[in-house]
């Protein structure tokens, strides 16, 4: 018998963390400008590969919601979008949704209707940090600087 799954809630929050630090890195101004938003692009050579978008969808005094998405991806590649809610007073950051899925879950039974992983949430947070260091790392300005 297969065990249970259990969230590692250390690494999880260790992630969270990380991936404030690297979304601070990308969009300091998330907290001082209302509806702030960067692209990012990701290129081989004069080739696109990829624009990261992060754009402010609610900001409160203590957490803000962003929609991140990746635009003018490769033709054969999904596009991911996500949701993510950033917790300044705890500067963490974590993905609240992702595609369709709103709210999910720390843990899902397995097999499920929507088959869901049962580790999905810690998967899409480990994902989006390994996204955001790759843009931090390769990225440039996808608009010229004035």
């Amino acid at each position: 018998m297969r065990e249970r799954y259990r969230v590692d809630l250390v690494d999880l929050q260790a992630t969270c963390e990380a991936n404030y630090a690297r979304l601070m890195r990308l969009l300091p101004e998330m907290r001082s400008v209302p509806a702030a938003a960067r692209r990012v692009g990701v290129s081989q050579g004069e080739r696109l590969l990829g624009v990261l978008a992060l754009e402010v969808l609610e900001d409160c005094p203590y957490t803000t919601t962003l929609k991140v998405c990746q635009e003018h991806s490769l033709p054969w590649l999904p596009a991911p979008r996500m949701e993510v809610r950033v917790y300044h007073d705890a500067r963490m950051a974590e993905v609240v949704g992702a595609e369709q899925a709103r709210r999910l879950r720390s843990r899902y039974v397995y097999p499920n209707a929507a088959m869901h992983q049962p580790d999905e949430k810690s998967q899409l947070n480990l994902f989006l940090g390994e996204w955001l260091s790759h843009c931090l790392s390769c990225g440039h300005e996808v608009e010229p600087v004035v």
